[in-house]
């Protein structure tokens, strides 16, 4: 199996996907001024207390308050709500951790307002971004993810992935990680630490321990709260730290700063990997070069078709995802409905945890199979979706179907379900049903040039367009592309985008930056 990772950098957001054998089986896109990321950490204050529910919404400086329950204080709260004093007592030098007391565990039948107190300072990280009207879900205790371990202040356990089978290698992990980490740490041996060196080992601990003293530096200069005191590594950077295998075969950025951040990372970890990440230098945008977008299109949106006419309908709402098995069109297979219902059902199960890996949906999700008579194709529906979901790096479980014919699968939800809209509203009449004539579209895009060259001053820009117009553009032996770049000089270059409608278009500067052509029409009329 081939694996590949293509990141796609523009101006506003920054797109990933992980493209297995060519098939996209995972995609995350996110803003680049977001902030709320799921590891995050901040000096909040806690703002209203709950004692029906022991727990307070905390200030981070989200639109809403973020929340944190009382057992997720953490048994070692004490020990950090003592630690922050003795470092906030001293703006000019700082306390070390390894000189800090640790106070007995908090109790777990305690109450939240016996512990915290309004406006209050507090060290919380976020372990679940906002999702629909709830804000950020928080915890106390603090951890930094690398590679190969999970460093974890104020405690002072080594634990080793369970998924590390062997006794010889868990216990060879725990005795070289115990030698090598400082007091009043703890660390979690992740299953990719299997086989690794102490070399290896050592220098990321180092890294996380960096991590740690600028986190409680900026907590020791803070002024105000809330503030962000450590921010978690870029979104390119997250993924390939938690989905990076020595097998990719590539991993593809067309963004050089992007490139840069990835290229030390990988060198880091995995030094003779580093020619696996290439820079993207193509004019066709990187998706489409990747047969990414096309994919996006026919794999998002509430109708999914698979198999010879079968589909699933999926649809999102606040409690749960329902997903809905239909056989659609397809002709009856020539041993009778049972062995067809098998047949579509299997088909769903392999989608479906596609699916559920690409749209990142977590909580409950319900599946609605077609009925089958014969317990041992359920037996053998059950078995297969479990199979598929193994690949799958958040948390599940898979419960057999109940006698309704329904799955009832449960999902790790650290962040919204990723939701790409596939439905194009017209770029020309914007909704209402009325445009101009097609025919003058062409001169349209000629007028939106001559206003680029000869009254805003940019010589060198890209136009993109849907790959149907690009070719009608490029048509003939002095094509309109060739006249225009006679007209208006070499610097005009027409590019094919797949994500574009049939009328729509995009102009952009040599750097890369968009130019809303229509705002500018706008702002003269």
């Amino acid at each position: 199996m081939t694996s590949e990772v293509i990141i796609d950098v523009q101006q506003k957001e920054i797109s990933i996907a992980l493209l297995e054998d060519k098939n996209l089986v995972e995609y995350q896109n996110e803003k680049r001024e977001m902030s709320f990321s799921v590891g995050n950490i901040y000096l909040g204050k806690v703002h209203k207390l709950m004692p029906g529910l022991n727990a307070c919404f905390v200030n981070v400086g989200s639109e809403r308050d973020a929340f944190l329950h009382y057992l997720d204080l953490g048994t070692h709260y004490c020990s950090y709500e003592k630690y922050l004093k003795q470092v906030q007592s001293d703006r000019r030098k700082l306390f070390p951790i390894s000189k800090a007391t640790r106070l007995p565990d908090l109790p777990k039948e305690g109450s939240v307002q016996n512990t915290l107190k309004p406006g209050q300072e507090i060290l919380v990280q976020v372990v679940k971004e906002p999702i629909s009207t709830k804000g950020p879900r928080l915890t106390c205790e603090l951890s930094f993810a690398g590679r190969y371990m999970v460093l974890m202040p104020f405690q002072d356990k080594v634990s080793v992935s369970t998924k590390i089978k062997k006794g010889e290698e868990r216990a060879r992990l725990k005795q070289l990680v115990q030698s090598i980490k400082p007091k009043n740490f703890g660390v979690i041996v992740r299953t990719s630490a299997e086989g690794k060196r102490v070399a290896e080992l050592d220098a990321e601990l180092k890294q996380l321990l960096k991590r740690w003293d600028e986190a409680i530096e900026n907590a020791q200069k803070a002024t105000t709260s809330p503030q962000l005191i450590h921010e978690e590594t870029g979104r390119a950077v997250a993924l390939l730290r938690d989905l990076f295998d020595p097998t990719y075969d590539g991993i593809y950025i067309n963004d050089k700063e992007v490139f840069k951040q990835i290229k030390n990372y990988v060198e880091i970890i995995a030094p003779d990997k580093i020619d696996i990440v290439k820079l993207y230098t193509g004019s066709v945008p990187i998706f489409d070069n990747f047969n990414v977008t096309k994919q996006l299109k026919s794999s998002f949106g509430k109708t999914v078709n698979y198999k010879r006419g079968a589909y699933l309908i999926i649809q999102h709402t606040e409690a749960m995802h329902v997903v809905d098995v239909n056989s659609g069109n397809r002709t009856r297979a020539e041993n009778g409905q049972e062995a067809n219902a098998l047949e579509v059902n299997l088909g769903a199960a392999d989608e479906l945890a596609r699916q559920l890996r690409l749209r990142d949906m977590g909580g409950i999700i319900v599946v609605d199979f077609i009925d089958m008579n014969l317990a041992e194709d359920r037996q053998l529906l059950y078995e297969r979706m479990c199979k598929n979901m193994q690949k799958d790096r958040a948390r599940h479980n898979i419960l057999p179907l109940s006698k309704f014919g329904l799955m009832q699968i449960t999902r790790q939800r650290v962040r919204p379900a990723m939701d790409v809209n596939v439905e194009e509203v017209c770029p020309t009449c914007l909704g209402t049903g009325k445009i101009k004539s097609s025919i003058l579209f062409t001169d349209q895009l000629e007028n939106k040039i001559d206003q680029l060259v000869n009254k805003i001053g940019i010589k060198q820009f890209t136009l993109h367009v849907h790959p149907y117009v690009a070719a009608y553009i490029n048509q003939g032996m002095i094509s309109m592309k060739r006249r225009w770049q006679i007209k208006y000089g070499l610097g005009v270059r027409i590019i094919p985008s797949q994500k574009l409608a049939f009328l729509q278009y995009e102009f952009y500067d040599k750097k890369g930056h968009f130019i809303d052509m229509r705002e500018e029409v706008e702002s003269k009329n």
